[in-house]
């Protein structure tokens, strides 16, 4: 659990058609519940008539109503004559998730030691991978480790079993912390847009294979990582989270990838965050994401 998780907060999500009054109106609302309201970002694409998105964190703890009650008597008082898409999260309720992993350690390790530490509010109730290697990092953190093999001929079968670990945890969303799979569309369907991916380059530059020795031959100047959720369209989901590194010609290829795994770990940490702190709206094929402070 993360260190700084206020149990007692809850965050608003909203979208709808920008017009006056939305602001007061919610503001009110909560104001005459007993909500101190601790948080607010707000974003339109056009004030006159645009997608207006807003996010707003408030105190729970004087509530003069149950959660339950309060959620219904603002889709009826607020968003109902807004027109609102809306949700309500709280942040007690920490979101369980499965982290997907194969060979390769450094998001991995990241992710764990991240939460590990309080970090990240979230909970990581398994970890799976299609190789062994892996298990040994995954008892250290005490987290439980299932191996699944994965071929052509099996994956349809290895990823039944996987959809039934995350059944059997109650699993809110996957992060992806380098697991050398695509999945197939039952699994994004089952997860649409909570999986998180982590992808090697700024996208969509340097797919395929050994991006780093790509980036070498082609003599490039940036470095990046993307962090995004997954959709059927490969490495084409809404994008969270990126960020760059300068480099030189000087660099060797086991130099870039040094560097390039630094940017991977911190881009999904942060993506992570975002996630579980309910600070991203996903508007079509873009995100909304108001800044962790």
């Amino acid at each position: 659990m993360s260190q700084s998780t206020n149990l007692s907060v809850a965050r608003l999500l909203i979208t709808c058609q920008d017009k006056p009054g939305i602001i007061a109106a919610v503001s009110a609302f909560l104001k005459n519940h007993g909500a101190n309201i601790t948080e607010l970002d707000q974003h339109s694409t056009d004030p006159e008539g645009g997608t207006f998105f807003m996010r707003l964190e408030f105190q729970t703890a004087h509530l003069d109503l149950p959660s339950e009650n309060l959620e219904k008597v603002f889709a009826e008082e607020v968003a109902r004559p807004f027109n609102m898409t809306w949700q309500l999260h709280y942040a007690k309720n920490l979101k369980k998730i499965a982290l997907l992993v194969s060979k390769h350690d450094h998001a991995f390790l990241e992710v764990l030691w991240r939460w590990s530490r309080g970090e990240l509010p979230i909970d990581i109730t398994c970890v799976i991978s299609n190789h062994p290697d892996l298990k040994p990092q995954a008892d250290h953190f005490k987290v439980p480790f299932y191996h699944i093999p994965v071929t052509e001929q099996t994956k349809p079968a290895a990823e039944t079993k996987m959809l039934d670990i995350c059944a059997q945890f109650k699993i809110d969303g996957i992060i992806l912390a380098r697991y050398m799979q695509i999945l197939s569309p039952k699994v994004v369907q089952a997860f649409s847009h909570r999986i998180i991916n982590i992808h090697h380059s700024f996208l969509p530059a340097f797919v395929g294979a050994n991006p780093y020795q790509q980036a070498y031959d082609k003599g490039v100047k940036l470095i990046g990582a993307t962090a995004h959720y997954v959709t059927e369209e490969l490495d084409m989901g809404p994008i969270i989270a990126q960020d760059v590194v300068r480099v030189t010609h000087r660099l060797t290829v086991e130099k870039l990838k040094e560097l390039g795994q630094n940017v991977e770990k911190t881009v999904l940490a942060r993506a992570i965050q975002s996630h579980a702190e309910d600070r991203i709206i996903i508007n079509g094929t873009k995100t909304i994401v108001f800044d962790l402070h």
